[in-house]
């Protein structure tokens, strides 16, 4: 290895590829929160639940998407509100 500068701006320009920013998951959660900000748990939920439906329906969002955006949402839940995360996560899957 050259020295730590060198190795950080080898390709993008010093901005390292990062895998989680491309994940379809991801980019849903961030979508999400942004045009939520001020709105109601049950809105947000709503919403959540309308975009990956459509997604789904679009096959633009897979199951593998799906898991992923679980278990990024998951450990910020309590026990509640993770189990109907998992049930509507199941759910989405059958469509």
């Amino acid at each position: 290895m050259k020295d730590f500068k060198s190795f950080s701006s080898d390709g993008n320009n010093g901005k390292k590829q990062n895998d989680f920013d491309s994940d379809k998951g991801v980019k849903l959660v961030k979508s999400v929160a942004e045009s939520m900000k001020g709105k109601s748990q049950s809105d947000i939920m709503r919403a959540v639940i309308e975009e990956a439906e459509r997604g789904k329906r679009a096959g633009t969002l897979t199951n593998a998407d799906l898991d992923n955006f679980y278990n990024l949402m998951a450990p910020t839940l309590d026990g509640f509100r993770r189990q109907k995360l998992k049930s509507i996560v199941a759910r989405l899957k059958r469509i």
